[in-house]
């Protein structure tokens, strides 16, 4: 594969065009990594104090009674973004479940059917949800079902 990298004060942002005459499996690990989309996300500690987490670091985001809640491994945190504001900053580990959650798929732990054609998913650091019936056709795409 050959690599052309173009340094000019006109790009602002970089941006990569790739040229082929067929999509392989090495275009689209490429597309991959040229494509995420990852930052790094704050939220509250506590009422003061904001901590910078990774996405790597974020097991699921859920609104709840109106608060966007981040949890981790151990702790949660709260933000003051939007759910689509941060999935917009995550990367494509994560994939949403329902109306208010975003899970990030490697840390699932296990499936079990739930009521009415739904599935509860549950993660290894504890938490779960319901992925609902709206989200149930890509989930289950991505499991391979």
């Amino acid at each position: 594969m050959k690599v052309n990298v173009e340094i000019s004060a006109e790009y602002r942002e970089p941006y990569a065009v790739i040229y082929t005459d067929r999509l392989t499996d090495d275009v689209q690990r490429m597309i991959d990594v040229f494509g995420m989309n990852e930052t790094p996300i704050t939220a509250l500690q506590n009422e003061e104090e904001l901590i910078v987490l990774q996405p790597g670091d974020i097991y699921m985001v859920r609104v709840e009674d109106g608060d966007t809640m981040i949890y981790c491994e151990k702790n949660s945190y709260r933000s003051r973004k939007r759910l689509y504001e941060i999935a917009g900053q995550l990367g494509k580990q994560f994939m949403q479940i329902s109306k208010s959650t975003l899970v990030n798929l490697s840390y699932m732990d296990s499936i079990e059917p739930g009521f009415s054609g739904t599935l509860l998913l549950k993660l290894k650091n504890g938490c779960k949800d319901y992925v609902s019936r709206t989200y149930l056709p890509g989930f289950k795409k991505y499991l391979g079902l």
